[in-house]
Order: C-alpha cells, then structure tokens, then sequence
C-alpha cells in the first residue's frame, strides 16, 4: 500500500489529478457553508436532527441542507434530470437510439439535455424546500423579491455543483458526481464522532461494541457484493487469415452482482423529494409529510431501490448487442447456440444476479431504520447507515481500481 502512495505521489500526472479533485472539494465544502441570509439556523438544525428522512439529505449534501446554504441541494436536481431523461427512454425511441446507439456522441448530447434541464429542476426544489421550510415555521415570512433571490442563488449552487462534478470527471479521477456525493458523507463523519464522544454513556458500553461490529460486518458485506461476478466463458472459434490463424481462445465474460452501483440508492433517494416538493408546491398536507412515519419511508425506499436496479441495469447494459458482438468476433458460449439462445441466457444470468444485488441493496439503504427500529439509538446511524457506507466503499473501490488502472496503463508504457 505505502509503495503504491509512493508510485502516485511519484507520477505527476496522478498526482496533478488527485490535487485538483481535493481542490474541487475543497469549494465544494466552501459552498456548502454560504448561507442564504435571514435565516435561523439553529431552529432548522434541530428540525433536521430529529427529521430521518431530511436528516438522510442533509448527509449526503455534507450538512449543507440543515445550513440552507446555496449548495442546500447538492447534485440532486441534476440527479433527478438525469432520471427522468433515462424514464424518458423508454418513451421516446428516438431519445432510446441517442443514448444506446449512437456511441460516444449521442450520449455526450444526451447528458447535455439533462444538463440543460438542471436549472428548472433546481428552482422547483429550492422553491418548494424553502415553502416547506417555512410552513414549519423554521423561516419567516419572505418577500417576493428575496424569494426570488434566494432561489437563484440555490440554483446557481446546483448549477456549479454540477459543473464541478463535471470537471472532476473530465479532468480528475474517478466519477465527479459520486465523489462529490462521498466527500459530502465524509465532511459529516468527524461531527458524528465527536456527538458520540459527547453523549457518551457508559451504562449502553455493550451497544457501542455491537454497532461497531455491525459496521464492520456492512462494510464486507459491501466489499463482497460489489467485487462478486459470476464469469461465463466465452469461447472464439479459429480463423485463418493469409498465412496467419487467429482466435482459438478461451475466455471469460464478467457479470457483477450488482451492476448498478450505488446509482438506484441515489436515484430512490432524488425521487422520494419529489411527494414532499409537490406537495408543498400545490398546498397538499398530506402529501407534504408523507415521510414522517418511517414505515412508509422504509417500505417505498426499498421498493424503490428494487426497482431502479433492475431499470438502470436494463439501460446500462444490453444482453443483445453484447450477443449481436461475441457473434460478430467469432465468439460464442460452449452449449449455447450464438444469436437470441446467447441474449436470452445473458438475460437470465443477469435477472438471477440481479435480484440477489437488488435486494442486498434495499436491505443496506433500510438498515439504519432496521436498528433504530429495534434498538432506539440514532447516533450510531452514521455507522450503521448502510446507504453511506455502500457509498463510501463503493467510491473508494472505484477509484482505487481507476488508480491502478492509470499506474498500470504507465509500467506497460515502460
């Protein structure tokens, strides 16, 4: 591990990446703690504390929501674009054929049509966060003018958020969305820490042992989840060109259990906003606080979790053209005839992995109202709160892989 540190430090241009992403959080973190004025936030603290499913936003915008901050809304609004630019797939063949068959371009000008659609996403959120807010009467009454000022300025955060993540993609390592989101969890781990340390009870020494080695336990459980594949084998027939024969091989084509990552987690959590922004928008009680009783929340959240995975796998990768290629370069499964035989069991190997990765997935965003359910305790949430530690081990798996790949890509270059 230390002689990798060094080989990173050792080639400048890793070290220039990883530099500029600690600077990208570095503003982000910034922008996190710029308050929008006339704000009392200590009264929307204290809401959001005792509040589980605002309390799970505010960590995942690194307490930038609870400081109503022009970041209050991380990347969600971009996120929820996203989501609903990928629904729209499968509405509209021609947004279909831009996303999945037209390479590398039609997916940069389909990215850029949810880019576009980020600002109005934003200015609803903002709009409909800070009525709701106020109907708490967490905020005083506010005039058109600073309404409108106040909603720009969160749309500029998102705006910028998103142009960040961008950047770190582009220019840094990794993927700039999901970093940004873990830098977010990270910034709030040090203040979860010291509130354990603060409200330390020697009488509960049994429960403190037991959550950590729950922590422990969630943090393999991901490891394991998210390194596991299932490998068929893939085999190439031989073919003779002019004096030369190739292929003859045999291989191997990787199938993870959860292929999806932690984007159905984000996605559910970008989607269970949506009944508490309209609600607040047209007025509707009901609809507004549909999230206070947390079986509801924990039942639609792992439902919603189930699904996505499901859905962004289906987009994401397609059993068809993958067989309509292995066809192409010769290549077939051993007992399985190549064409629609080959799609159709690559569609059944992956449903069955799926629903093995889809319900891991629910069962972690649900565990800390599992325990909290049983135990009573909240401050180990954190510890125990299966969706940030999915996210942080996920990420970090991630761009540990995208790191070696980069220090490999320069020992072949040597």
């Amino acid at each position: 591990m230390f002689h990798k540190i060094a080989q990173i430090f050792k080639t400048k241009e890793l070290r220039s990446k990883i530099i500029f992403v600690l600077l990208m959080f570095a503003v982000f973190r910034l922008m996190a703690n710029i308050p929008i004025p006339g704000m009392d936030l200590s009264k929307i603290q204290e809401f959001f504390a005792m509040n589980q499913f605002f309390g799970m936003l505010n960590l995942f915008t690194g307490g930038a929501l609870d400081k109503v901050s022009i970041a209050m809304l991380g990347l969600g609004p971009y996120i929820t674009a996203t989501i609903i630019m990928q629904l729209l797939t499968m509405i509209f063949p021609s947004l279909e054929k831009l996303y999945k068959e037209e390479g590398e371009q039609g997916r940069q000008k389909f990215n850029q049509y949810a880019r576009l659609a980020t600002p109005f996403f934003a200015a609803l959120q903002s709009y409909a966060m800070l009525m709701f807010l106020k109907t708490q009467g967490l905020i005083a009454s506010m005039s058109g003018f600073e309404m409108l000022t106040s909603i720009l300025a969160i749309t500029g955060g998102t705006v910028i958020l998103m142009w960040i993540g961008e950047l770190i993609s582009e220019k840094g390592i990794g993927n700039g969305v999901s970093l940004l989101i873990f830098a977010g969890i990270v910034a709030d781990v040090p203040n979860n820490i010291r509130q354990i340390f603060f409200t330390y009870d020697p009488s509960q020494l049994i429960s403190y042992i037991a959550f950590a080695l729950v922590s422990i336990f969630i943090i393999g459980a991901v490891v394991l989840v998210n390194e596991g594949r299932r490998n068929i084998p893939v085999s190439y027939a031989k073919r003779v060109r002019g004096s030369k024969m190739y292929g003859g091989v045999s291989t191997y084509l990787p199938m993870t259990l959860n292929p999806a990552g932690v984007i159905p987690i984000i996605f559910a959590l970008s989607l269970l906003m949506l009944p508490n922004m309209f609600g607040t928008f047209l007025n509707i009680d009901w609809l507004a606080n549909l999230f206070t009783n947390n079986w509801i929340y924990g039942g639609l959240y792992f439902i919603l979790v189930f699904i996505f995975t499901f859905f962004y796998t289906a987009v994401t990768f397609d059993p068809k053209n993958i067989s309509s290629n292995l066809q192409k370069m010769g290549g077939f499964i051993p007992g399985v005839r190549p064409g629609e035989a080959t799609q159709e069991y690559l569609q059944s190997v992956l449903n069955k992995l799926l629903v093995i990765g889809a319900t891991f997935l629910g069962f972690i965003a649900i565990m800390p109202l599992i325990v909290q359910g049983l135990t009573g305790i909240q401050q180990f949430s954190f510890m125990i709160g299966g969706t940030a530690l999915l996210i942080i081990v996920s990420v970090v798996l991630d761009t540990m892989k995208q790191i070696d790949a980069q220090l490999e890509m320069r020992e072949y270059d040597k």
